[in-house]
């Protein structure tokens, strides 16, 4: 027996082993041991939220990064796990404000420095929840080097891009239309707008002509914006209204006049073909609206931030101060007592929503700061095309070409306290010098420092200017007080540095170093726009290159029916939960074995309990390989074998390598671990392990030790747990697994003849048990068996081969001819098997029973499959049924086909 065995116990139990081996790994710097020299190898995190807490996309998203950087640590390295988390503007302001209201208190009772004291305070106190969770998923992340969104070096590099792409003139200000969120107060990104369908109604309203000589229809989801419109637009090719295009109609309710203006957005075969154009209210109204010469400072606003509507043109005096909902009750009931409202109709709208407010969306009218996003998209596009960022699953690459092509301006800013505040500081013209005009003024000073802008402004000024900065106090002439802009940067602009700020830059040639470009991104495919796409443009703009040379996208987590998933439905599952009653290495295993290149996967925690009876399987085989002697391989390479079986079973090893290494390289997770999962449980637990019992002698030893060593290896980083504590069990150790060596995949160790006798004897052996099993002989009835037409090879393999085949088939080979009677027989290659059963069971009963049940499987199977020629059901039958139907009808056909089998070998 080797020596330091640590004998295993007799139940597998996750829980004993997760928490040692992590705290060891993470203790011991394992994660990033010091390798100089080595090759660098790159992946960062896509950062998640402060606040949030492990989910099941987490769980996918890391999994499949950990299992490439343990790969990569494993093949010698310098692997380096980039882990960090976003500040979360929304998110983390929400939670401390919902703390302070538990409290009686309010944001705005402190001043902002105190707030954003108290947010940090937050932050010190609950703020790591998923960076522990995410260690209990067994991440092997370089926490030493752990980064923030708003730690002070990462806030460096987000202030200097947003100066130098301003100095660029890829930033600036603009008045367009955002998401804007009633709830929150400020702008927020389309990811955080969520669309649901609302039970509402489509109001047809009838817009006199000017000179009264008639009506214009026009519809609309939410009447109370026609106190902004600003034309109606009818289709230019639509005759109906061709002389009309030119003239006015009158407002109702204001009776302001607004064009008739021809515009290609109106479809004639919708309603009436008009279409009420309000720009301020309304994305695709707002496009129409420039194109018809209406400039965003003269668009209409009808609502403040809070959505109750202001005066911006004739608006009787009691609506004003109405929220939104209001108005819009009683804007159709004057719409109706003026004889203005032609019908209505209910209708199922999609309706925006924020999705941490609850509140509905207003596409609102506003002051931002943009992002050139159409001049940063070039470099990104041109790298797709050329290779230099290969996007997996390539498919992806139409989808990405087609945003980016189309991009739109980019809105960066966030009406916010906490987050990266804009280093922008308003002031008035300069020949006014006075500070009524201050935010919002004509005049902007964006600098890195403040010192930086008083040296701007004092030059913009004068010199005998006294220039202040938020100073307050009397002003008096000849003084000038600029104000900071009161917003904060989006989370998706600071985020969009994390492949190089998080490395150092701009104090660390990250170039030089050698990790930028990363070697790979992974990533959701929801946030490709948002996050992917937005690190390649602020990468290749500042550091002219790629910022990862592979992006590879993974599709999402769905519950067991396909349906998203969502708190609302209920459907969500806790990956924390499955952790605590499978193991980590059971979900981790589930999670890559179902991860097939984007698609989604459909949750199932069969498959999970599954992949814990995997792990429970290599622990017995294990405790096996202890009782007799098998431990700690003594060397790299493949011991010297004479023994088929031990032939055969390293050449399966070497295969396997082979298998997994080019699935890796293609990024086909789940061939991976397939692989090595049909190799551990058939190959090695099932056959290999049964056909050494009772002849495991040195040479058998060495060769199940180093099979078993290539297995924790292959296996580690997908089960990391498991495979740490076996490897440490099996022997004394020059080093833990998570460092150890990679295994090569040497064809010289390929032995083809050993392989295909084993293989043989596998088919052997096999056909033999199904055959007992359908025939109902008694599991412990030994029997002979007579060989007919065997060539010179397989009489060969039948004497190498006798005791195995006699254990594990439970049958002894016998010359002569079989007597008279039923007989089981089995052709394998050219060879008949007679296996001789009168009296063994009663073969009358036997074939009446397989009669029966060829009558039913086929009874089963023809009634199937007419219901799945009827077309009706093809139609109208959820696709899930349908599905349940092909999968039993080809069930129940190959049931009827093997019972068939086994009625034929009677004889």
């Amino acid at each position: 027996m080797r020596a330091l065995m640590t004998e295993l116990a007799k139940t597998f139990d996750p829980a004993v082993i997760e928490a040692k081996w992590y705290a060891h790994w993470e203790e011991g710097g394992l994660f990033r041991p010091e390798r100089p020299g080595a090759e660098p190898w790159t992946i960062v995190n896509p950062p998640p939220n402060v606040t949030g807490s492990l989910h099941i996309g987490h769980a996918l998203d890391n999994t499949l990064q950990d299992i490439l950087v343990r790969h990569a640590r494993l093949k010698g390295k310098d692997a380096l796990w980039v882990v960090g988390t976003d500040h979360a503007g929304i998110a983390t302001q929400m939670v401390v404000e919902r703390q302070m209201n538990t409290r009686g208190e309010k944001r705005t009772d402190l001043s902002r420095e105190a707030f954003v004291q108290r947010v940090w305070e937050w932050k010190a106190e609950s703020g790591g929840e998923i960076t522990r969770q995410l260690r209990r998923l067994g991440c092997s992340m370089d926490w030493a080097n752990e980064r923030f969104t708003m730690d002070e070096g990462f806030s460096r590099a987000v202030i200097k891009v947003f100066v130098e792409l301003h100095r660029a003139g890829l930033i600036y200000r603009d008045k367009r239309l955002v998401n804007w969120d009633v709830g929150l107060g400020t702008a927020i990104s389309d990811l955080e707008v969520e669309t649901r369908e609302v039970a509402g109604k489509f109001w047809h309203l009838r817009y006199p002509l000017a000179d009264d000589s008639g009506f214009i229809s026009v519809a609309t989801t939410r009447p109370e914006t026609m106190l902004a419109d600003m034309a109606v637009a009818v289709n230019p090719a639509d005759e109906r209204y061709t002389a009309l295009i030119g003239r006015q109609v009158r407002l109702p309710i204001t009776g302001r006049l607004i064009p008739i203006i021809a515009d290609e957005h109106a479809d004639p075969a919708l309603g009436s073909g008009a279409v009420k154009i309000t720009p301020g209210h309304d994305f695709n109204d707002f496009e129409v609206g420039r194109r018809a010469g209406i400039e965003a400072r003269d668009m209409l606003n009808m609502l403040d931030g809070r959505g109750r509507i202001v005066q911006c043109g004739d608006i009787p005096e009691e609506l004003l101060g109405l929220d939104r909902f209001e108005a819009r009750a009683r804007v159709v009931d004057m719409l109706d007592g003026s004889g203005f409202l032609d019908r209505v109709e209910d209708r199922t709208i999609q309706t925006p929503f924020g999705d941490r407010s609850g509140q509905v969306i207003e596409p609102w009218l506003t002051d931002q700061w943009y992002v050139d996003a159409k001049a940063l998209s070039t470099a990104p596009i041109e790298a797709v095309r050329d290779g230099r960022v290969q996007i997996v699953p390539k498919t992806w690459e139409k989808t990405f070409f087609n945003w980016m092509e189309n991009i739109q301006p980019w809105c960066v800013s966030r009406q916010l306290w906490w987050g990266h505040r804009i280093p922008a500081w308003f002031g008035p013209k300069r020949e006014v010098l006075s500070t009524d005009e201050a935010e919002g003024g004509s005049t902007v000073f964006v600098a890195e420092t403040e010192e930086a802008v008083l040296e701007q402004a004092q030059e913009y000024y004068g010199v005998g200017v006294s220039i202040f900065l938020e100073e307050g106090g009397d002003i008096r002439k000849g003084e000038v007080t600029l104000q900071r802009d009161r917003d904060v940067l989006d989370t998706w602009f600071s985020s969009a540095l994390w492949p190089f700020a998080t490395l150092g830059w701009p104090d660390t040639d990250v170039t030089a170093a050698k990790r930028y470009p990363n070697d790979i991104l992974v990533s959701g495919f929801d946030i490709l726009f948002f996050w992917d796409a937005r690190m390649m443009m602020q990468g290749m703009h500042f550091l002219n290159d790629v910022p990862f040379r592979k992006l590879y996208l993974h599709g999402l987590v769905r519950a067991a029916d396909g349906s998203k998933m969502s708190k609302s439905k209920g459907n969500t599952v806790d990956p924390l939960g499955l952790i605590d009653e499978y193991g980590a290495d059971a979900l981790r295993f589930f999670m890559a074995a179902m991860e097939s290149q984007g698609r989604d996967i459909k949750m199932d925690e069969k498959r999970v309990e599954g992949y814990r009876n995997f792990a429970t399987k290599l622990w017995n085989a294990s405790r096996f390989a202890q009782a007799n002697g098998i431990g700690a391989s003594q060397t790299l390479e493949p011991p010297a074998a004479v023994h088929a079986v031990n032939k055969w079973i390293i050449g399966e090893a070497v295969a396997t390598i082979q298998t997994v290494d080019l699935a890796l390289a293609d990024l086909r997770f789940d061939a991976a671990a397939e692989a090595i999962y049909h190799f551990t449980w058939s190959r090695f637990c099932d056959w290999y392990l049964e056909l050494i019992k009772g002849q495991i002698d040195d040479e058998t030893r060495a060769v199940a030790g180093w099979v078993l060593d290539q297995i924790l290896v292959l296996l580690h980083p997908f089960m990391p747990f498991i495979t740490e504590e076996l490897w440490h069990a099996m022997g004394e150790r020059p080093y833990d697994l998570i460092v150890a060596r990679w295994p090569m995949a040497d064809a010289r160790a390929l032995d083809p003849a050993a392989g295909q006798e084993i293989d043989w004897l596998i088919r052997l052996v096999g056909e033999v048990r199904a055959a007992r099993t359908e025939l109902n002989v008694p599991p412990g009835a030994r029997l002979p068996i007579h060989v007919r037409d065997a060539g010179p090879l397989t009489i060969e393999r039948l004497a190498r081969q006798a005791g195995p085949l006699a254990r594990m088939a439970r049958v002894d080979q016998t010359s002569g001819v079989p007597g008279e009677g039923g007989a089981l027989q089995i052709v394998v290659d050219e060879a008949t098997y007679v296996i001789p059963l009168e009296g063994v069971i009663d073969l009358a009963a036997e074939r009446a029973r397989l009669a029966k049940a060829i009558a039913a499987a086929e009874k089963e199977r023809d009634a199937l499959a007419g219901r799945l020629g009827n077309a009706s059901f093809i139609e109208r039958a959820k696709p899930d049924a349908v599905e349940k139907a092909r999968t039993d009808h080809a069930d129940k056909a190959a049931e009827a086909e093997r019972l068939g089998a086994a009625l034929k070998r009677l004889g």
